[in-house]
């Protein structure tokens, strides 16, 4: 018997007025997964983002979240399983709360938490940020966080919530070099946990995807130019399709990195 996917799309369209920013897009993870997805600026990444939590609306099309279908359940319900890091969120964040404070805002959704913390929710917010190696940093306010801490902040107030899927948009923009290599490192270990929620990892770089993350989707112009197994999707002329230009992936440090093939510049 087959199981129920954790996440499923078909044929997804979403058009605003004239223009077809989604067309026919098919996406399926199964438990156990860790998906990429890559694409140029302007390839649909966003919208496709936005769908899954249900902050734009499909045109055509289907969306499966634990097999319950958008439009035939209440999503505000179902989009709880779905955390979501992104830039708009970090924006979002009241000045002095506690990050202990804002890893309990998310068991409810809510920005700039207000009432009454229970012991309990105390407690598992505590183990979640022992988990995410932020123990030490429980009474700090969200104004004088760094960029990294305020990134394992945000996970840990996704998996309050206890998600099936975690979205990490684009999470490294805006990280030094060494607090970027720090945050991946941790992502390969938060993703290699028997308990760890499907990852879905945004971003234009590859060479952010660790060896953690065993499939990608790549996007062009609101398509699904590839999707699947990491080995079979993560290849130069792939790639190179993706960005409209002549890249060759090699491995450096046993991820992968890009070259552009006609002066062997490195893609920043």
């Amino acid at each position: 018997m087959q199981k129920t996917p954790v996440l499923a799309i078909a044929n997804l369209t979403v058009r605003r007025g004239s223009v077809t920013i989604l067309h026919r897009v098919s996406w399926r993870v199964e438990a156990g997964q860790h998906w990429v997805i890559l694409g140029a600026n302007g390839s649909g990444k966003t919208t496709l983002l936005s769908t899954l939590t249900g902050y734009e609306f499909p045109t055509a099309g289907t969306i499966d979240l634990l097999g319950e279908r958008f439009g035939e359940s209440d999503w505000r319900e179902l989009r709880k399983h779905i955390g979501l890091v992104s830039s708009s969120i970090r924006q979002r964040m009241a000045e002095d709360e506690s990050a202990l404070a804002s890893v309990v805002s998310g068991k409810f959704a809510m920005i700039d938490l207000w009432g009454r913390v229970t012991p309990a929710d105390r407690a598992r917010a505590t183990r979640i940020l022992s988990q995410v190696g932020c123990a030490n940093l429980a009474a700090r306010p969200w104004r004088v966080l760094s960029q990294g801490e305020r990134q394992r902040i945000l996970i840990a107030r996704a998996l309050m919530a206890q998600p099936r899927v975690l979205i990490l948009d684009e999470p490294c923009a805006g990280l030094d070099p060494v607090a970027r290599e720090h945050f991946l490192q941790f992502l390969q270990r938060l993703a290699s946990r028997k308990d760890a929620p499907a990852l879905v990892l945004v971003t234009h770089h590859v060479e952010e995807i660790m060896p953690a993350f065993s499939h990608v989707l790549i996007l062009k112009k609101g398509r699904a130019l590839a999707a699947g197994a990491r080995q079979k999707v993560l290849t130069s002329p792939l790639l190179s399709a993706a960005f409209d230009a002549p890249v060759r992936l090699h491995a450096e440090r046993s991820r992968p990195a890009l070259t552009i093939a006609s002066s062997k510049r490195a893609v920043m």
